[in-house]
């Protein structure tokens, strides 16, 4: 991974703007998964750090992104660039990641190029429709699960694949490992949502609904409950909540297991990834750490 950072640093520079480099310090460092999929996939190849400091900088354009629509002041646990900045550097500063990272994309075959440059198109329409979708309450899991593989296993799927085609492994294979990996990654993340207490979160549990967003739990609790119980859940929707309202929506999960069926959805697909590889121990691996993580 020392070698992702040093590709960082070198693209940083490379920018020529000190203070995108400062404020790119200033972001919360992250599990790097893209990154580290790269180097285990592609661990031989000499452009592998370069590619997953490609997709990394991706990565934390979208999030910076992400951020000022989400009006959020926290990034993993610290001011985010928009709370201490401004919305305006926020996105500038993500634009200016995005250009780089898509200028150094030129170093590549261009088929690498393009799986990488799609991802981001991908990535870019996810996040639209997880804006269009936080509009109102959403109980249609076909349509939050495509959400959520365009927002977010659409990037880690593209840094499964272009490693494999980096080193001429089963491009198909990778590409199933990859897709599955970053469903399954971000279905943890909901339900640390609900389970996790804010100083493990960085944020406030229950979040995300507060936010408008009716991830998978919620989706399936509307489903199990009866007409009544459905609209009180609706009426908390986008809504700051007090102590009386979080602990019956939390009574509500434990009364119907539907963090636990999410749970459930979040291994079938985890085995998926795990099939699609099954003599890569060290991705195996990765999969085991993702589904135990606590944050």
């Amino acid at each position: 991974m020392n070698r992702v950072e040093e590709k960082i640093e070198e693209l940083l520079s490379e920018i020529g703007y000190d203070e995108a480099t400062l404020l790119y310090k200033k972001l919360a460092g992250g599990k790097r998964l893209r990154a580290k999929l790269i180097l285990k996939i592609a661990s031989e190849h000499k452009d592998a750090p370069l590619l997953g400091a490609i997709i990394e900088l991706i990565h934390a354009a979208s999030l910076l992104h992400d951020d000022v629509i989400d009006e959020a002041t926290l990034r993993r646990g610290v001011p985010s660039i928009n709370a201490t900045n401004g919305s305006k550097t926020a996105v500038m500063l993500g634009d200016i990641f995005y250009s780089k990272a898509f200028s150094a994309l030129l170093n590549f075959d261009v088929k690498i190029a393009k799986i990488v440059a799609d991802a981001v198109t991908s990535l870019s329409i996810g996040e639209m429709q997880d804006v269009i979708l936080s509009e109102n309450f959403n109980d249609n899991e076909a349509k939050y699960l495509d959400m959520l593989y365009l927002k977010t296993s659409v990037l880690i799927e593209a840094a499964s694949t272009t490693a494999a085609l980096l080193v001429g492994k089963d491009e198909v294979a990778f590409k199933t490992y990859g897709k599955n990996l970053g469903l399954s990654f971000q279905i943890i993340d909901d339900i640390l949502d609900i389970v996790s207490d804010e100083a493990t979160l960085g944020k406030p549990a229950l979040h995300d609904f507060v936010e408008g967003k009716c991830t998978l739990p919620y989706i399936y609790l509307y489903h199990d409950l009866d007409s009544s119980s459905q609209a009180i859940l609706k009426s908390f929707h986008k809504k700051e909540l007090n102590s009386d309202e979080s602990e019956w929506i939390l009574e509500q999960f434990k009364k119907y297991s539907s963090v636990e069926r999410s749970l459930k959805l979040a291994q079938k697909l985890s085995l998926e990834a795990q099939n699609a590889l099954p003599n890569e121990p060290e991705l195996v691996a990765i999969l085991k750490t993702m589904m135990e993580r606590t944050f």
